[in-house]
């Protein structure tokens, strides 16, 4: 992995249950994220779209974590394809051109700033005295 390149890890095990009138079940709405990612990143070498078994954030499907090396990582739920596609890959390409992964609060968009879950330091980090 590069300096700059990021991943994008999307749970593709989380279920949804169906709007009403959808009649009965569930879908798979992180499979539905993953695909629409891929797809729009294709031509990206920087950014890496992966499917994951299980992201452990079954109340918040889709998502995602956002990971890149010597970067803080986050965690991202309630993420929609067809809502929120621009703002993932926009935030993913901000991600990798930040130095510690950290994108400032005011150009985060807004199912990130509502949807973070957690942001997990780097490896090796060690606070500041």
């Amino acid at each position: 992995m590069s300096d700059d390149a990021v991943t994008l890890f999307v749970c593709v095990s989380c279920r949804r249950a169906l709007p009403e009138g959808q009649g009965e079940g569930f879908d798979l709405p992180g499979v539905q994220l993953a695909e629409a990612l891929q797809q729009r990143l294709a031509e990206d070498a920087s950014i890496t779209v992966t499917p994951v078994q299980c992201l452990a954030v079954c109340n918040r499907p889709s998502t995602l974590a956002l990971v890149s090396r010597d970067r803080w990582t986050y965690l991202i739920g309630n993420l929609n394809a067809d809502l929120h596609l621009d703002d993932i890959v926009e935030s993913a390409r901000a991600f990798g051109r930040s130095t510690d992964g950290i994108i400032p609060w005011k150009e985060r968009p807004e199912c990130f700033r509502k949807g973070v879950v957690a942001r997990v330091p780097p490896q090796g980090f060690s606070h500041p005295e």
